[in-house]
């Protein structure tokens, strides 16, 4: 067991070392050591599952310092999965802003079509119900005011 722990912290070491090299590598070349790191990733963790095995077997008075240090490679190396994820999600984001910018930067822009149209039948729709209800408030009050002065003018002349 502590041969496989060591050559699989070595190889965790040198994960590290190569994520290092990552930011400083061309962009022709930057997806072959993705790969590569994948794959050592994916290699390290086969490790990992032998080690939980082989640390299960530990005698008992060793068995939970073992399983501890098989407990940190495997958060080590997770850390590293993550870190790689996090660098192609960057690497997605900033090659597809340049396609954008390459995009937008090759259009040919043109003046606006003869015809434009402008939106505004539904607000001009609003404007003109709320004016109908308006002057109908208007009609409702001018008829009431009308009948209050016609009863006034009946008991008046009664």
């Amino acid at each position: 067991m502590e041969t496989l722990y060591h050559q699989t912290n070595k190889q965790i070491q040198e994960v590290q070392s190569l994520m290092g090299n990552l930011e400083k590598t061309d962009r022709q070349s930057v997806h072959l050591l993705e790969n590569e790191l994948q794959a050592r990733t994916d290699q390290i963790f086969n490790h990992l599952e032998r080690l939980e095995i082989l640390s299960s077997k530990e005698p008992p008075n060793r068995r939970q310092n073992a399983k501890l240090r098989v407990d940190q490679l495997k958060y080590d190396v997770q850390h590293l999965r993550t870190a790689l994820q996090n660098f192609q999600h960057r690497r997605y984001v900033k090659e597809a802003q340049e396609r954008e910018r390459e995009e937008l930067m090759s259009r040919t822009f043109t003046t606006n079509d003869a015809d434009t149209s402008i939106p505004i039948d539904e607000t001009l729709q609003l404007n003109s119900n709320l004016h109908n209800a308006h002057r109908g408030m208007d009609d409702l009050l001018g008829s009431g005011s009308s009948i209050l002065n016609g009863l006034r003018d009946q008991r008046s002349t009664a």
